[in-house]
């Protein structure tokens, strides 16, 4: 017999589905800069690609809401800095391993 509540299992759910989306996002964000910016001369150094991560960041905002995976009181300052933060390392990552190895799409 589990001794996990169903209050234990939603909040497992919850962070599991969180970090999937901040993960998804980022790699995406990270193809999309390939895309836009290229793997040339100054690809790394756009400063513009920034933007995409940005944007690609404030966009789960309304998608956590609208999907009601958090209440509005339950979202709080230390889950907007989780969401940017995993966003913007594997938007770092991802896009650093496609510039370093040259893809082109």
């Amino acid at each position: 017999m589990s001794t996990e509540s169903i209050s234990d299992r939603y909040e497992h759910i919850r962070s599991i589905s969180v970090t999937a989306l901040s993960a998804l996002l980022g790699v995406a964000a990270a193809f999309a800069c390939l895309y836009l910016y290229g793997t040339g001369e100054g690809g790394a150094e756009n400063q513009e690609a920034l933007l995409v991560v940005l944007g690609a960041i404030i966009i789960q905002f309304p998608l956590i809401q609208v999907s009601g995976i958090y209440n509005e009181d339950e979202f709080g300052f230390k889950h907007y800095l989780f969401i940017g933060f995993m966003t913007f390392a594997l938007w770092f990552v991802t896009w650093g391993i496609l510039l370093t190895t040259e893809v082109t799409i």
